[in-house]
């Protein structure tokens, strides 16, 4: 334990002493954060969307799926669906079954529009459809945004603070000093995941409860499940950082490499727009990188209400993930 304590308290050291990365990686996320809440204050999107649940093979009146501006996303989950236009996130759901049926939300202009587009656009229907309300709060984009920065800010801090940096130390030949001392991989390891992820943790929450004093988040569920997740993803893209490090010697190649793998995981993940309505071929190959598990399940716990047992299919795969680059990692580390 002293070993590791000398390690883990050297680390953290090294980063609050090295200025310009502690204050990027503090004050980026909470610049961003604030100019997407001033960019997308004023709700002045041109675009609708429409949720759809095919209960049989009927489909809605051709006229009104041709209408331009109007975005139709189906899904499988008629509740799913509901809860969106709860929160604003869909601006009209329609059902078409054994009876049609459309949800409008009482406190959204949109809905009201496009209600009259409907019935313009359905007079030959034989069913008649049958409207149904219902009510809720909006979810600014800002509420929505803040899940994502937050996980990208984890998986910057994570791929760049742990794998960059043993690279780093592999090419000045400060691992081999380290071999040289009683210290063993697996306690200098440890050391390196416990300090990122505590700083992880710490930047995390500070980013949080700090915009929140400003903007006021909206939070539906548990801080507490809110903390598993974030500490379930850090671990695994702490994890997957140290696989990336585990023999690499030059820096130049770690930072392409760091990059190969963030970029995708950054515009794929769901951290600036939805992958609702893209191809569903690309919304299942996002479901590869540990960022859009955690994105994912925290977005639904903060605007949603859910429990962890309800995002069981988000953290099943980021504990799997999380062994399988730890075990890979520790079986591909090598000193020099």
């Amino acid at each position: 334990m002293k070993r590791f304590w000398a390690v883990f308290v050297a680390r953290n050291k090294e980063f609050y002493r090295d200025r310009g990365a502690f204050g990027w990686s503090l004050f980026f996320p909470i610049i961003v954060v604030f100019g997407f809440a001033f960019a997308f204050s004023g709700g002045n999107q041109n675009l609708y969307k429409v949720g759809v649940f095919e209960e049989t093979k009927s489909h809605p009146p051709a006229e009104f799926t041709q209408t331009q501006f109007i975005d139709f996303v189906s899904y499988p989950d008629l509740k799913a669906a509901l809860e969106r236009l709860r929160h604003q996130q869909l601006d009209m759901v329609v059902s078409m079954g054994t009876k049609n049926q459309y949800w409008i939300n009482d406190s959204s202009p949109k809905g009201y529009l496009l209600e009259r587009v409907l019935k313009g656009s359905s007079p030959t229907v034989t069913s008649p459809f049958e409207k149904q309300s219902v009510t809720g709060r909006e979810i600014r984009y800002v509420d929505w945004l803040i899940s994502g920065m937050l996980g990208l800010n984890m998986m910057f801090s994570a791929l760049f603070g742990v794998g960059y940096t043993i690279v780093r130390y592999r090419q000045n030949k400060v691992l081999r000093r380290l071999k040289a001392t009683p210290i063993s991989a697996f306690e200098f390891l440890s050391a390196q995941i416990a300090s990122r992820l505590l700083l992880i943790l710490c930047v995390s929450t500070t980013i949080y409860f700090g915009c929140n004093f400003f903007l006021h988040f909206q939070m539906l569920g548990s801080y507490f499940d809110l903390f598993i997740v974030l500490l379930l993803g850090a671990a695994c893209l702490i994890s997957l950082g140290l696989l990336v490090a585990a023999r690499v010697s030059s820096e130049e190649f770690a930072g392409g490499l760091v990059n190969f793998i963030s970029w995708p995981m950054m515009f794929l993940s769901g951290t600036w727009f939805s992958l609702e309505g893209a191809n569903p071929w690309l919304r299942k190959f996002a479901l590869i990188f540990p960022l859009t598990h955690v994105i994912d399940s925290s977005r639904a716990i903060m605007n949603e209400g859910a429990q962890l047992s309800q995002i069981g299919n988000h953290l099943l795969p980021l504990i799997g993930m999380t062994l399988v680059f730890l075990s890979l990692s520790a079986y591909f580390f090598r000193w020099e």
